[in-house]
């Protein structure tokens, strides 16, 4: 059961960083300041209620499996989130401040593109690699 909420985790915040790596954080690109300024208060704290239950829930839940029924597609899947968690909190979201505190916010709003690649790339490859748990259980039991 905890491998099933895990996977939907998972894929709600794949499909979640590439709405907001093609959408989202692009269109802070082609905002004027003053609407930028506006706006984003509202996002973040729209985006929030999103997005933190389901990376709780995926750090909980892929900490809680690795321990019980360690694997080396959870191992590696762990230290992605690690990863995921500090770019989150240690570059994301002080653009985030930059931008809500109307400090260089173009240039903020670019870097958030820039930088989200890299979390678009690790949420995408921990879904790829639940995939491949998924083969490899198929064949054991071939």
């Amino acid at each position: 059961m905890i491998q099933y909420i895990k996977e939907l985790s998972d894929f709600g915040l794949l499909i979640l960083i590439w709405l907001v790596q093609l959408i989202i954080y692009p269109s802070f690109t082609y905002m004027n300041n003053e609407n930028l300024l506006s706006w984003h208060p509202k996002y973040t704290t729209m985006i929030s209620v999103v997005v933190m239950p389901l990376m709780l829930i995926q750090l909980f839940s892929t900490f809680y499996l690795t321990y019980n029924d360690f694997n080396l597609i959870l191992l590696i899947q762990c230290i992605l989130i690690i990863l995921l968690w500090t770019t989150t909190f240690f570059q994301a979201v002080p653009l985030h401040n930059q931008i809500e505190t109307a400090n260089e916010m173009q240039t903020a709003a670019t870097k958030l593109v820039q930088i989200n690649w890299r979390r678009t790339i690790m949420w995408t490859f921990i879904v790829i690699l639940n995939f491949i748990g998924r083969i490899d259980n198929i064949k054991h039991y071939m």
